[in-house]
């Protein structure tokens, strides 16, 4: 049996990146985003939206003629969470084995290549004055 995950569906990931564009949405709002780049059902969008709700990763509050949804989790700690869900999933923890992938499969820009120098200058810099 498949244990329970924290990581979003990739469907559920779309309707999420619409709400943390805004502080509160209703259905419609979400939908009609939505609707703008492919075809999909307005009970559709409902449905994972309350499923959203029910898994805790919205609140919803009566709103003038609808109800009101907001995220209860923000984006940066979202994504953490998947990654380290995907790492500890596929690497068996260890970062190394993503991070040489990632550098070896040349997809890297130059400058994501130096955000990630800087990155780990920073990394270091904390660990030495520890």
């Amino acid at each position: 049996m498949r244990t329970k995950s924290g990581t979003l569906t990739d469907q559920e990931l779309e309707i999420m990146k619409v709400i943390w564009e805004t502080d509160s949405v209703r259905v419609r709002d979400v939908y009609e985003k939505l609707r703008a780049k492919r075809k999909i059902a307005y009970t559709t969008v409902m449905t994972m939206m309350n499923i959203l709700e029910q898994k805790g990763h919205l609140t919803k509050s009566d709103g003038e003629r609808a109800y009101q949804y907001r995220s209860t989790r923000s984006r940066k700690k979202v994504l953490r969470d998947m990654v380290r869900e995907f790492v500890n999933r596929v690497f068996n923890g260890s970062a190394d084995p993503l991070l040489v992938h990632l550098v070896e499969d040349k997809k890297l820009s130059g400058k994501d290549l130096a955000e990630i120098r800087g990155m780990i200058r920073k990394a270091l810099n904390r660990k030495d004055s520890r």
